[in-house]
């Protein structure tokens, strides 16, 4: 760390700044637990790279340590005299915008990497979005992103567990997902009541004539009524059971029986109406 930058419990007390529950934030000091985050994607020496959410700066110290360009969303001003001191001693290294992240423009182009401590409140939102959408591979060159555990292991999850679902299949369709470490609850200050963990996530091909908008769709009415067979919860979607019987497979299944290969290929059939 430059000799210029003081520790952050410092910076924290100096600045009278406290972690704002209304904007799910808890803040890391763990210089070593950070670096670890930040290596996660692999070397980001000279590598753009979007945070969300920075709050006072911990993890995006350890990014700038990496040689990152690091362009930081904040949306709590009361951070933004604490993020201003670290572009000081890392000239040229950190561009802040104030702003909130579902909303503002980041104006970066590919490609960037995306390293965030999220916010519990808009976490989940901020993924679907970057994993959203037909154009494919996307700007985004990784996440790495910290969520409650319970979120990491929906993100991973395998058909067939309790965990499996939506947000599984957006995740795996076309990304490799998989959970890079786990973070004990007594690492952030203020401590949440739930661990948390890191997940790491790369594009991979985009799957052959398949709508994203249309597997969506699928999926949302799939485990909108999971318990139910898929012949009731697909019903809704025009061409749906066609598919399944084309496909072989049983209308009488449940959603989380389907694997992620499973669901693209009803897209696929569904995709060619569109």
């Amino acid at each position: 760390m430059p000799a210029a930058l003081p520790p952050l419990r410092d910076v924290i007390t100096r600045h009278g700044l406290s972690a704002s529950k209304a904007l799910g934030q808890n803040f890391l000091f763990d210089e070593q637990l950070l670096d670890r985050i930040a290596a996660i994607p692999g070397s980001l020496d000279g590598q753009q790279v979007l945070e969300i959410g920075p709050g006072p700066g911990g993890l995006t110290r350890a990014l700038l340590r990496a040689g990152a360009q690091v362009t930081a969303i904040e949306m709590d001003r009361r951070c933004l005299p604490a993020l201003a001191e670290l572009a000081d001693v890392f000239p040229g290294q950190l561009r802040v915008i104030e702003g909130d992240a579902t909303r503002v423009d980041h104006g970066l182009t590919g490609p960037f990497h995306v390293v965030a401590n999220l916010p519990y409140n808009v976490g989940t939102a901020l993924l679907v979005g970057w994993l959203g959408g037909q154009d494919w591979p996307p700007q985004w060159a990784s996440l790495t992103l910290m969520f409650q555990l319970e979120v990491a292991q929906r993100i991973v999850a395998e058909s067939g567990s309790d965990a499996y679902g939506r947000l599984a299949i957006l995740s795996q369709w076309r990304c490799q997902a998989r959970i890079a470490m786990k973070v004990h609850r007594s690492a952030f200050t203020p401590p949440p009541k739930v661990m948390s963990a890191v997940i790491h996530l790369s594009p991979a091909a985009m799957p052959h004539g398949v709508s994203a908008r249309v597997l969506e769709r699928v999926t949302e009415a799939a485990f909108g009524q999971r318990r139910k067979m898929l012949r009731q919860s697909l019903k809704g979607v025009p061409g749906a059971l066609a598919a399944l019987e084309s496909l072989g497979i049983d209308p009488q299944r449940r959603a989380e029986t389907l694997r992620v290969d499973e669901f693209v290929a009803i897209a696929r059939e569904l995709s060619k109406a569109t």
